[in-house]
């Protein structure tokens, strides 16, 4: 049975609010309500993917729009990003996350309320303090509850910045979902622009059981291997809390994810960038997820220091 990993993560994570800027104080028209569950609005939105939800591809301009708009909101212009990202109809929401009293901006898609969404994602920017590292899903629901994790890495460390998918991987035509391994994606705009500005990448996936039998989590630092040191602490953490971690710079893995697209683009860029993927019986099982969110947040807290 699947449990919800927000309430074991509950513990692991406090903070209080730190210092608003004039720019990002909420306005009535684009707030969630205070206290807001930052878990059930992503599983909220997650929860209506599927295999047959369809998914529109967004042109060059989409994508270079949105990526733009949340350059802009990294940068402290709240202002101009909203006038950017309304032309393409997303808007951004001011959001208090209830378990640590962090904010966030949600950068979402005006179509998702509506009957026929594109499917083209959303981005959590932490807004108590400069963006030091992302986590990225970029498949939710089918790497089931992939976006818990997300979630829960997100709320454990300041500093992060949430991708997260719009689709199932396989609700468009081929592989046009499938976003960690396309370049014409929202989401791969979103993470070009955080691979350029030198953020360091976690990116979350899971596998079936059977695929790894021996292995409850395999590490990974895609193309590159300018994480390697991030990935042996990374690896050392989940061994820590007794999970058996393929290394896949020391040995061969399976689901190694060379041909990740944002892991190639950080190899290109020198940006540090993991692959992690983890096993179902690690995902769907509350305190596993939280001992693994708790081995991600050891990594993520490095990142948010400018310790690499």
């Amino acid at each position: 049975m699947l449990l919800v990993v927000g309430t074991a993560l509950t513990a692991l994570v406090s903070c209080a609010p730190g210092p608003r800027r004039a720019d990002d104080r909420p306005r009535a028209a684009n707030s969630a309500p205070a206290g807001a569950d930052l878990l059930a609005r992503v599983t909220d939105y997650t929860a209506r993917f599927g295999e047959d939800t369809g998914y529109r591809r967004p042109s060059r301009q989409d994508r270079a729009k949105i990526a733009g708009g949340v350059a802009l909101l990294l940068d402290g212009n709240r202002r101009q990003a909203e006038r950017t990202l309304s032309d393409v109809d997303f808007r951004v929401r001011t959001i208090t996350e209830r378990t640590t009293g962090r904010r966030y901006a949600e950068v979402s898609d005006a179509t998702d309320d509506g009957p026929r969404p594109r499917g083209w994602g959303r981005v959590y920017v932490g807004l108590d303090g400069p963006a030091r590292w992302s986590v990225q899903i970029p498949h939710p629901v089918a790497d089931r509850a992939t976006e818990r994790l997300g979630v829960g890495v997100l709320r454990g460390s300041s500093g992060g910045v949430l991708v997260i998918a719009g689709a199932h991987r396989k609700a468009g035509d081929g592989d046009a979902a499938d976003v960690a391994h396309r370049r014409d994606t929202v989401c791969d705009a979103v993470c070009a622009e955080l691979a350029r500005r030198g953020l360091p990448g976690l990116q979350v996936h899971g596998f079936a059981d059977g695929s790894a039998p021996r292995y409850d989590a395999i590490a990974s630092t895609g193309r590159g291997r300018v994480a390697l040191g991030d990935g042996r602490a990374l690896a050392d953490a989940l061994r820590a809390h007794d999970f058996a971690v393929c290394r896949a710079w020391a040995r061969s893995c399976p689901l190694e994810g060379h041909t990740n697209v944002q892991g190639s683009r950080a190899a290109a860029e020198d940006v540090p960038f993991l692959h992690v993927e983890f096993s179902n019986r690690l995902r769907t099982d509350d305190r596993r997820a939280a001992r693994a969110v708790d081995a991600m947040g050891r990594i993520t807290t490095l990142w948010q220091k400018g310790r690499r």
